[in-house]
């Protein structure tokens, strides 16, 4: 009997047959994969199933032979373990900024790296209902287009979108062009920000990444702030990307609230015991309207003690709640 053109890669195909249909609970034997490699009219004998499995556990793949009711074969480590890609797949279901379609796309590649068997589990798994997500299909591909271009030093430009009353995208600037010197991609509130230095603004500002569009990177050099930016100090002075003024702020908060403070300010944040219940730390602070919030969220356990200045603007804001709310 003839060989068939696809008989050379019979190694491929038997190692594509053990990651696709096998693992720990789902064995295949000698004869199944002698059944199988003839769907794809390639001619194989027991001993050379010996020889290719035992040159397969030589090139790095973990197969190993047992024996239950019969002898059989299964990839007992893969590169990723099902709970490892049960935690990716829930990222990418959950995440806002991806689209659905791009969610599916991606959550189906990784169930490429499991057997079909596992690849059902993976599925329910990633299942999230009601989740609101991104309709910005190219923001799969703004976020690599921005990084290639801090990792390449040089500036980016791109027009920028809000949406109206009647929930139509209407460009910023009469649909001009930013450009910017990108410094840092953030992940925040579920959103994929730009952090960038604005020659036109002087300073940081933050921009969602999937209100951008026509993103490119310009053969010119982004400048000397983006360039020794640090994020991870930022992060903690921001709230929720929100721009602001820059601010010392010197808080007192009830020991209930420890946790909340490590969780925004980390571990190596100063606290000063202040009385039993109580301690002060002093934070460097973007004021904002989301700061604001945050502090007016937990009511009497957490005070601004300095500056004056801020105290001021948040008893104001305060009244003029309360006075809206009255004349309701």
């Amino acid at each position: 009997m003839p060989k068939s053109s696809n008989q050379k890669m019979k190694l491929l195909y038997i190692m594509k047959i053990l990651l696709t249909e096998t693992d720990e609970a789902n064995m295949i034997s000698t004869g199944e994969l002698i059944s199988k490699l003839a769907e794809w009219d390639i001619v194989a004998e027991r001993k050379t199933i010996y020889a290719d499995i035992e040159a397969l556990q030589h090139y790095g793949l973990d197969i190993v032979m047992e024996k239950r009711k019969t002898f059989g074969y299964y990839i007992a480590n893969r590169d990723f373990e099902l709970p490892e890609l049960k935690l990716l797949a829930d990222a990418v279901q959950s995440s806002k900024f991806i689209t659905e379609r791009k969610s599916m796309q991606l959550i189906k590649k990784l169930e490429n790296l499991v057997s079909k068997h596992d690849a059902g589990k993976l599925r329910r798994q990633i299942y999230i209902q009601n989740r609101v997500k991104s309709m910005n299909e190219s923001i799969y591909y703004n976020v690599d287009t921005l990084h290639d271009a801090i990792n390449e030093g040089k500036k980016v430009s791109f027009k920028y979108f809000d949406f109206n009353v009647k929930k139509e995208q209407v460009y910023r600037k009469d649909g001009e062009f930013y450009k910017m010197s990108p410094a840092a991609l953030s992940w925040t509130d579920e959103h994929y920000y730009l952090i960038a230095c604005s020659d036109e603004r002087n300073g940081i500002v933050h921009l969602r990444v999937d209100r951008m569009t026509n993103v490119k990177v310009l053969d010119e050099p982004r400048n000397e702030a983006s360039k020794s930016f640090k994020l991870a100090d930022y992060s903690k002075k921001v709230f929720s990307m929100f721009g602001g003024e820059e601010a010392n702020v010197k808080l007192r908060v009830h020991n209930k609230l420890i946790g909340p403070i490590i969780d925004r300010f980390g571990k190596d944040i100063t606290m000063i015991p202040d009385g039993e219940d109580y301690f002060t730390i002093r934070v460097q602070v973007v004021l904002s309207p989301v700061f604001y919030g945050w502090i007016f969220q937990f009511g009497d356990m957490c005070e601004v003690i300095e500056p004056k200045g801020l105290i001021d603007e948040m008893t104001k804001r305060a009244r003029e709640l309360l006075e809206r709310h009255n004349e309701t």
